[in-house]
C-alpha cells in the first residue's frame, strides 16, 4: 500500500479548557514540584516551561499519532475513534489516575521522538559479545553491516544511555567467552584546538594541543578521526578505539589512533535535541583514556566479566557528566563468577566508576546455593538475582509452565521488572488503581487505555536493526500498577499477606513458611490482568500485528509515583511520616518559589552548586493499624508480597528492592531459595533509616511532621505562578544565592 501524507490527531484547545475546569490533578505532596523539576520542557516561544496540561497534550498527541493506520488513508471513522481515545487518555493522565513512563512525559510529541523513537523506551538490554551493527543509524565506516565487532554492544549501550534510557547488559561467561583475544595495545592521542572554549579543561584530562601536535607528526603514521558535535560522534569515537585493539576490525593495522574533539561544544552550551546543557568533551576524553587503558592491560588475553563491566561503568560515568541524562545500568553476571560477585569490594574502583551499575547474577530454578550471594547482599546490597529459566518458561506463575513462551530472554532492564531479549527495550505504562477508582474510572477501561498506549510505542522508528527486529517479533509491553500498598488497604482493608502456614520445599522437603494471600485480592488482580490481555488481543487484530508476547509488570516507579503521591510500585512507604529531600541545581527558579512558600533548604553537603530542599510527608493510612512501612514490615512479608504479584499479576517480572534489618540478614539465603520457583528477579538493600547526613528520606514522628507542615505558609504552585507573572519579586529572594552559576537540567 502506498504511504501518503500522515494524518494528525490533535486535541482542541476548547476540549482542554473544559477538562481543566472540571478535573483537578491528583498532585501528591511532591507532585507539582517533581513535575516542574523533571518533565516540564522549556518553551522558547513562550519563554517559560510547560504547564501540566501542555505536557499531557504533547504526550498524548505524540502517542496517538503512532497508530500505523494514520500512515495511509484513514477513514473518518478511524480518525474519530482515535480522537475520542486521545480525549480519554488526556482526562486520565491529566487527573493522574495513570501516567505513561517518564520517558514519554519528557520526549513524546517532540521532534526528537520523531527522529529517535528509541527515546520513548525506558530501558534496554544488550549481551556483551561480538555482534554486527546491521542496518543501524550508527555503523563505523570501516565495517560492513554484517561484520561482528566487539565494539557493537558497547556502542548500543552508549547510544541508548545518551538518549536517556537505562541499559542492562550481560557479562555471563556464555557471552564473555565469545569475545576474541585483545590483539593490540593502542597508543591513543586526543587533540583539541586552542580555539575551543573547552580547551583548558580538556587539556587537563590529557588532550594535546591540536595545532602544535599536527605540526610535529607525519599523517601517514596514525589513524585520525575527527568527532562531529553529535551523540553519534561520541559513540563512534569509542567504537573506533575499541575496534583498533582487535585485528579483525583494525582495518589499517595501525596501533596509533588520534581522536580530534575540537568540534564538540563546550560545557554549559545548549543541547537542542534531547534538551539540557552539554558537558563539554572533558568527560568523554577521560572515558576514552580509561577504557583504552583497560584494553591495553589485557593485550594478549581475553576480557573478563569484570573488565567488560568496568567498560560499561566508564561509559555510564561519562553519560552522567552530561547532567540531563541518567545512567541506569545493570550488569548481569554468572552465579559462579566469584570475581564478578565481589568486584565492588574494591573501594577505590567503586568510587571511581563501579557505582554506575547495579550488579545481579543469572540463575535458574535448579540453583539453590545462595549463601555466597546472601553474604554479599548483607554487606552492600548486591548482587541481585535474575532467574532466566522462569522468565523463558513462565508468564504469570499461576498459569503454570509454558515451555518456551519467551525463548529469547537473556537478561533484564536495570530495575528488573522486564525480562528482555538481546537488543529489546521495556515499554511501560503505569496505573494508580486507587486514585483512578476515586476519580470514578472503571479500572478495566483504564488498563485498556494503558495497553493501547504502550502498544503504539512499538510502532516507533527504532535506530538499531537488532531492536527493530525483536520489537516487531515480540511487541512486548509492560502495564504496571503503582500505589499498590495504598490501593490494597483502600480496597480490602488490610495487606495482601494474611499470615503464613506450614509447607515443604518441593525439591528438598525442607519446612518453609507458606504465605496466605487474600483471595479477593488475587481475584481482583486476575480480572485486571485479563482486561489487559483482551485489550491487547483486540488492538493487535485491528493493527494486523502479533499479540504482545508479555503484557504486565510492576515497575519500581519512584519519580512518576511522586507526581500522584502514591506508594512506589509494590513497595511499602518508607515510613508513616518522613522528611523527603530533593536536590536542585542552585539556579533552578523553583527554589525561589519553595523558599517563599516556607520550605526549609540548605546547601547540599555532597555536591557543589546544589541545594537540598526538605518536604514533610505523611503516607496515606499512616495511622491505620494495618499500615506497614519499609522500616517495620518483615523481610518475609516483602518476599511474599512480591511473589503474590508474580503469581497473579505480572507475566513479565516484578521489580522490588526488599529492605531488611541487620537481624534479618540470616534469613536471606533461605528466602531466596524458597521463592526460586516463583520470583523472576529480586534485589535487597539494608534499611538505612537516616544513617547519613541529608539522607533522601528520614523517618520522623507525627508531631515533628505537624511542626514542619505548619512552617509551610503558601502553596508553591500559586507562588510560582505569581513569580512567573513578575508579581512581588522582592518576596522571593533566597539568602545565600548571590553566587549562582550555570546549572543543568535534572535527571529525567
Amino acid at each position: 500500500m502506498k504511504t501518503i501524507q500522515k494524518e494528525k490527531i490533535s486535541l482542541s484547545n476548547e476540549f482542554i479548557e473544559q477538562i481543566k475546569e472540571s478535573i483537578k490533578p491528583h498532585w501528591g505532596p511532591l507532585g507539582w514540584v517533581t513535575y516542574k523539576r523533571t518533565y516540564a520542557r522549556y518553551l522558547p516561544e513562550k519563554q517559560r516551561t510547560e504547564n501540566w496540561d501542555e505536557t499531557v497534550k504533547r504526550t498524548v498527541e505524540g502517542n496517538i499519532n503512532l497508530d500505523p493506520r494514520l500512515q495511509y488513508d484513514p477513514s473518518p471513522k478511524i480518525k474519530d475513534e482515535l480522537t475520542q481515545e486521545a480525549q480519554k487518555l488526556f482526562r486520565l493522565i491529566y487527573g493522574l489516575g495513570a501516567t505513561p513512563s517518564g520517558r514519554n512525559l519528557w520526549i513524546s510529541g517532540t521532534k526528537y521522538q520523531q527522529e529517535h523513537g528509541d527515546a520513548l523506551n525506558n530501558c534496554w538490554f544488550i549481551a556483551i559479545r561480538p555482534q554486527a551493527y546491521g542496518d543501524s543509524h550508527i555503523v563505523p565506516e570501516y565495517l560492513t553491516q554484517d561484520q561482528p565487532a566487539a565494539s557493537m554492544p558497547f556502542s548500543f549501550m552508549f547510544d541508548q544511555l545518551m538518549k536517556g534510557g537505562g541499559v542492562g547488559f550481560s557479562v555471563t561467561q556464555e557471552n564473555i567467552n565469545q569475545l576474541p583475544t585483545v590483539d593490540n595495545t593502542v597508543n591513543l592521542t586526543i587533540l583539541i584546538s586552542h580555539n575551543s572554549k573547552a580547551y583548558a579543561e580538556t587539556v587537563k584530562m590529557g588532550a594535546q594541543d591540536k595545532e602544535r601536535w599536527l605540526a610535529d607528526h607525519v599523517p601517514d603514521n596514525y589513524d585520525l578521526y575527527e568527532l562531529p558535535d553529535t551523540r553519534e560522534g561520541w559513540v563512534l569515537a569509542n567504537a573506533t578505539m575499541i575496534d583498533h585493539h582487535f585485528s579483525s576490525t583494525n582495518i589499517t593495522g595501525s596501533t596509533d589512533l588520534v581522536l580530534d574533539v575540537s568540534h564538540i561544544r563546550a560545557r554549559g552550551e545548549a543541547i537542542h535535541g534531547f534538551g539540557g546543557t552539554a558537558s563539554g568533551p572533558a568527560p568523554l576524553v577521560e572515558m576514552l583514556f580509561d577504557i583504552n587503558q583497560i584494553l591495553n592491560e589485557q593485550a594478549g588475553k581475553k576480557l573478563s566479566s569484570v573488565e567488560c563491566t568496568d567498560i560499561g561503568n566508564l561509559i555510564g560515568k561519562a553519560v552522567v557528566a552530561g547532567n540531563v541524562r541518567r545512567s541506569a545500568e545493570l550488569a548481569l553476571g554468572s552465579a559462579d563468577d566469584h570475581a564478578f560477585i565481589n568486584m565492588k569490594q574494591d573501594r577505590a574502583k567503586l568510587y571511581h566508576h563501579r557505582w554506575a551499575s547495579n550488579n545481579s547474577v543469572a540463575v535458574d530454578s535448579n540453583f539453590n546455593n545462595y549463601d555466597e550471594v546472601a553474604n554479599s547482599l548483607r554487606k552492600n546490597g548486591e548482587p541481585g538475582i535474575v532467574n532466566l529459566d522462569l522468565s523463558k518458561n513462565y508468564g504469570r506463575i499461576v498459569d503454570g509452565k509454558q515451555t518456551g513462551i519467551d525463548p529469547n530472554v537473556e537478561g533484564t532492564n536495570p530495575c528488573g521488572e522486564i525480562s528482555l531479549a538481546n537488543g529489546e527495550p521495556c515499554n511501560l505504562f503505569e496505573v494508580f488503581p486507587g486514585i483512578a477508582t476515586q476519580q470514578g474510572w472503571n479500572l478495566q477501561e483504564v488498563f485498556t487505555l494503558g495497553t493501547r498506549f504502550a502498544k503504539r510505542v512499538t510502532f516507533s522508528h527504532y535506530d538499531w536493526e537488532i531492536s527493530r527486529t525483536i520489537i516487531a517479533q515480540n511487541r512486548r509491553i509492560g502495564i504496571s500498577m503503582s500505589g499498590i500498598q495504598d490501593w490494597i488497604l483502600n480496597e480490602f482493608g488490610h495487606r495482601v499477606v494474611r499470615g503464613f502456614g506450614e509447607g515443604n520445599d518441593p525439591v528438598t522437603g525442607k519446612k518453609v513458611k507458606r504465605p496466605i494471600y487474600d483471595q479477593k485480592a488475587a481475584h481482583k488482580v486476575t480480572q485486571l490482568y485479563q482486561a489487559v490481555i483482551q485489550a491487547d488481543k483486540e488492538y493487535s487484530q485491528t493493527l494486523n500485528c502479533v499479540p504482545s508476547l508479555k503484557h504486565t509488570t510492576v515497575k519500581p516507579s519512584g519519580t512518576v509515583a511522586k507526581l500522584a503521591g502514591a506508594s512506589e510500585g509494590m513497595h511499602f512507604h518508607y515510613a508513616g511520616y518522613l522528611i523527603q529531600r530533593i536536590r536542585f541545581q542552585d539556579n533552578d527558579p523553583l527554589l525561589l518559589s519553595l523558599s517563599a512558600a516556607g520550605y526549609h533548604m540548605e546547601p547540599d553537603v555532597y555536591t557543589k552548586n546544589t541545594m537540598c530542599v526538605e518536604f514533610p510527608m505523611r503516607a496515606p493510612h499512616a495511622d491505620d493499624p494495618e499500615f506497614a512501612s519499609a522500616g517495620t514490615v518483615s523481610i518475609a512479608e516483602q518476599f511474599a508480597t512480591q511473589a503474590f504479584l508474580q503469581e497473579y499479576w505480572s507475566d513479565n517480572a516484578v521489580s522490588c528492592t526488599i529492605t531488611f534489618q541487620p537481624e534479618e540478614g540470616p534469613e536471606i539465603s533461605d528466602l531466596l531459595n524458597q521463592y526460586r520457583f516463583i520470583t523472576k528477579s529480586t534485589s535487597l538493600l539494608p534499611y538505612s533509616g537516616a544513617d547519613f547526613k541529608q539522607a533522601p528520606k528520614k523517618p520522623i514522628s507525627k508531631a515533628t511532621f505537624k511542626h514542619k507542615q505548619a512552617e509551610i505558609k503558601h502553596d508553591v504552585q500559586t507562588v510560582f505562578a505569581r513569580q512567573s507573572q513578575g508579581q512581588d519579586q522582592e518576596e522571593f529572594e533566597i539568602v545565600g544565592q548571590e553566587d549562582c552559576e550555570g546549572g543543568a537540567c535534572p535527571v529525567k
